[in-house]
């Protein structure tokens, strides 16, 4: 915690966490060929890493290097990553492309659109900053935010993936329209409180407060839960999914 921010550093976009399940789609429970699924996350890991090493990718996906070579030279060939002089890869020209083609009047953005005034109106309802996470089952991503105007204040987790596992915005993604709180379940001294709308299609989509755990006390959060509430269910009727919201 700084004067000005309280920055993320428990979860950064260049930590590389080991997957397990590339068999499996985690998000609806059906089988994916082994190969494929070594593939698709070898590709995950090196854009959630934003650059990485063949050794950590190897072993975030549990793969020998040779295997993981040979998958990373079939994504380079294809322009989904790419490998500089020191043998680093990072993401390539035609994810690039596929990423910026989806950006401008994709389906995300116009998510972020519709979210970005609800984001903002309860961030200066709350006084704390306020977040917009979107779900494939596996992982939570902050694609949104709106920050508070306080001197001490949460910044910097956009594009951060979150664990589902026992932090505020997974366990609400699990249990859309109740409000849940959680102290520390990602950074030290950091509470979360989380809101998810009815899944849109597969996708999940979360509302968060999130700001120093000083200033979430039990008035507090009990203010906070019904702004967040009357928040989640505003995007949700403008994207034709509305909430019934229930505290955790």
């Amino acid at each position: 915690m700084t004067s000005s921010a309280v920055t993320s550093s428990a979860v950064t976009s260049s930590a590389v966490q080991p997957r397990s399940g590339a068999t499996r789609d985690d998000a609806n429970g059906s089988a994916v060929p082994r190969s494929i699924g070594r593939v698709l996350d070898l590709l995950e890991t090196v854009l959630e890493a934003g650059r990485c090493t063949l050794t950590t990718a190897a072993a975030a996906v549990d793969l020998t290097p040779t295997t993981a070579l040979r998958h990373l030279r079939a994504l380079e060939v294809r322009g989904y990553v790419d490998r500089d002089a020191s043998g680093q890869f990072s993401v390539g020209p035609t994810m690039m492309r596929i990423a910026g083609a989806l950006h401008d009047g994709g389906p995300l953005d116009g998510l972020i659109r519709s979210a970005q005034p609800v984001l903002d109106e309860l961030a200066s309802a709350t006084g704390e900053s306020t977040y917009l996470a979107v779900s494939d089952g596996r992982v939570a991503t902050y694609v949104a935010t709106a920050e508070s105007e306080r001197a001490i204040r949460h910044v910097g987790w956009i594009g951060q993936n979150v664990t589902l596992h026992g932090t505020a915005v997974g366990e609400a993604l699990a249990r859309p329209g109740i409000c849940v709180t959680r102290n520390g379940a990602v950074e030290p001294d950091i509470t979360a409180m989380s809101l998810a709308l009815p899944p849109i299609g597969r996708l999940g989509v979360a509302v968060s407060i999130i700001g120093p755990h000083h200033r979430f006390g039990a008035e507090q959060r009990e203010t906070h839960a019904r702004e967040l509430a009357a928040a989640a269910d505003q995007l949700g009727r403008q994207l034709g999914v509305p909430v019934r919201a229930a505290a955790s």
